[in-house]
């Protein structure tokens, strides 16, 4: 039996993370969106060229009707709105607390087993949101936030040493956004510590633009933000869950008593296969990365918070 995928929001980071599935032959799609018209406009367009990229993955699209979701064994769910001028952090929050909301009851009713990828902003609090609001277990409630973060990270040490970014790989631990934390002792090129291949300050150069990687791609794009890497990133995900690979990679997982957190989605190493979340992995980390980790969690704690004040 075929796989399927639903991606909702057919927007930059949906409809690329819909061309990457049907073109890796990861699934058939569903792609959703409230905009009339939209979505089946992008889904055929991306079947016109299937002939071209040479695979037999259906794409459908549909407006606002989340029974063609039915069975999905993947939900990527990117819908949300930005921060527009003038608009409050807390307005932002209710706005997207409520599409969320909507988006994961509709979801749930029709594709009860399915494993959910949350990447729509603020994304750790909107993993929150989609948990509660699904009524899923923690284990198929995941973020996309650690994958997106860890291959900027992996790609500007490719940029610096000038390796194979194959060569490459990084962990960043936390929350998405500026108190994310990156690993450099758990970073290495080809086995090797980076702190072995490079100055102090040159590590601490890279761990800052890391952070503020996806702002960098705002300022140059002067309108939008990122989807290339935020849509590759939700698709690795999909990809282990789909395949069940029992792939170990940073995601925001539901913690309960792991690094001392509980009760809160955070960036950490997690073992992705057919049931999502199938083990958090926990590493020993030094006094200074367990307070950027915990300073990193009362940052999503804030948030969480924010919701129920709002909600």
């Amino acid at each position: 039996m075929r796989k399927k995928a639903t991606v909702i929001g057919a927007g930059n980071v949906g409809a690329t993370a819909a061309m990457r599935i049907a073109e890796k032959e990861l699934a058939d799609v569903v792609l959703i969106d409230i905009l009339e018209g939209v979505p089946a406009g992008k889904a055929l367009d991306l079947m016109e060229a299937a002939p071209i990229e040479k695979h037999d993955a259906s794409v459908i699209g549909a407006s606002g009707d989340y029974s063609q979701a039915k069975d999905s064994d993947v939900v990527i769910i990117t819908a949300g709105i930005p921060r527009k001028p003038g608009m409050s952090r807390d307005d932002l929050l209710a706005t997207n607390m409520g599409i969320m909301e909507t988006v994961t009851k509709g979801v749930a009713a029709v594709a009860p087993d399915a494993v959910l990828i949350i990447v729509s902003n603020p994304l750790d609090a909107m993993c929150h949101v989609a948990y509660n609001a699904s009524g899923f277990p923690k284990n198929r409630v995941l973020g996309m936030a650690g994958v997106l973060d860890s291959a900027r990270f992996r790609a500007f040490i490719a940029m610096e040493l000038d390796v194979s970014v194959e060569n490459t790989h990084a962990f960043v631990l936390g929350g998405h956004g500026d108190t994310m934390v990156p690993l450099p002792r758990f970073s290495t090129v080809a086995g090797i510590p980076i702190t072995q291949l490079m100055s102090q300050d040159r590590i601490d150069a890279l761990v800052e633009r890391t952070r503020n990687g996806g702002a960098e791609i705002v300022g140059l794009l002067k309108t939008g933000s990122a989807y290339y890497a935020p849509s590759a990133a939700a698709v690795e995900m999909a990809e282990a869950i789909l395949k069940d690979k029992k792939k170990i990679l940073p995601c925001a997982a539901c913690l309960n008593g792991e690094y001392g957190i509980t009760d809160l989605f955070i960036g950490v190493p997690v073992k992705l296969g057919a049931k999502g979340a199938e083990q958090i992995i926990e590493i020993e980390l030094t006094d200074d990365e367990k307070a950027a980790l915990n300073h990193s969690a009362d940052a999503v704690r804030g948030l969480v918070e924010d919701l129920k004040r709002l909600g």
